[in-house]
C-alpha cells in the first residue's frame, strides 16, 4: 500500500500536466475540425489564392457572444504562422475579447477563421495585445473557391476574416475585437515557458498532438503548408 501511494504522488505532477494540456490539445483538434468543414463545403469556402499567400491562419472554434445587436464576445483560438524555412509554425494559443463585431443577434456560438497577409499583420500577433481594426486594419473576406481578392482595399488589409453559425459561412469583419497569446495554455502545450514570438517565429518545435491540423492545412494549401 506503502509503495502504491508513492507511485501515485510521483505521477501526481505528470498526471496533472496531462489533464491541463488536453484542453490545449483538444481546443487544437477542434481548430482543425472547423477548417476542414468549412473548406471541404462544395463552392465555399476561402479562396485558394489567399490560402496560397497566407502570412498566418487563425481558427476560433465557438467563439460565444451574448446580447442583442450589442454584446460582448469571447473565446480561444489557434493561430500558425508562415516562418522564414516556409512552413507552419507550432501552433499557438490566443485569447479573443472585446466588443460587437460582425452581425448579432441573440446569444450564441460561432466559428471565425481569419487569414494574415502579410508580415507587417503577422507583427500584430507577436504582442502581448492587440486590436483589430484599431492596430491592424481588417475587412471581411470574400467568400467561394474562385472569388477575386483582388480589389486595392483587400489586397493592403491585413486580416481577412470570416465566420460560420448554423451552416451559413460568410466574410465578416473582427473590428473591435481583442487578441491577446494565452500564456497559461500556451505554456501547459509545451510544458515550458514560452513567448508567442518563440512559438509562431518558429523557435518552438510543434507537439505531436497537433498533427491532425497540420495534416489539414496542407490539405488545402499544398506544397506550401509543410511544418518546420
Amino acid at each position: 500500500m506503502k509503495a502504491r501511494a508513492f507511485v501515485m504522488l510521483a505521477l501526481a505532477p505528470a498526471l496533472c500536466f496531462s489533464a491541463e494540456k488536453a484542453h490545449q490539445v483538444k481546443l487544437i483538434n477542434e481548430a482543425a475540425s472547423v477548417f476542414n468543414e468549412i473548406e471541404s463545403a462544395p463552392d465555399k469556402g476561402i479562396p485558394h489564392e489567399l490560402l496560397d499567400r497566407a502570412q498566418c491562419i487563425g481558427i476560433i472554434p465557438n467563439l460565444k457572444r451574448a446580447g442583442f445587436i450589442v454584446g460582448a464576445k469571447y473565446g480561444k483560438g489557434v493561430v500558425v504562422c508562415r516562418t522564414d524555412r516556409g512552413g507552419w509554425s507550432a501552433p499557438a494559443i490566443m485569447r479573443v475579447e472585446g466588443g460587437s463585431f460582425g452581425l448579432q443577434i441573440g446569444a450564441g456560438e460561432t466559428d471565425y477563421v481569419f487569414i494574415v497577409q502579410n508580415k507587417t499583420g503577422e507583427s500584430h500577433l507577436l504582442q502581448d495585445k492587440f486590436t483589430v481594426g484599431g492596430e491592424a486594419s481588417a475587412m471581411a473576406g470574400p467568400v467561394g473557391r474562385d472569388a477575386s481578392a483582388q480589389t486595392d482595399a483587400m489586397m493592403h488589409a491585413e486580416i481577412l476574416s470570416y465566420s460560420r453559425a448554423r451552416g451559413l459561412f460568410a466574410g465578416v469583419s473582427l473590428e473591435g475585437a481583442t487578441m491577446r497569446p494565452d500564456k497559461e495554455d500556451n505554456d501547459a502545450l509545451y510544458g515550458e515557458a514560452v513567448s508567442q514570438k518563440q512559438i509562431l517565429t518558429g523557435g518552438v518545435s510543434a507537439p505531436p498532438e497537433a498533427k491532425t491540423l497540420y495534416s489539414t492545412l496542407e490539405s488545402y494549401t499544398p506544397g506550401r503548408g509543410r511544418r518546420s
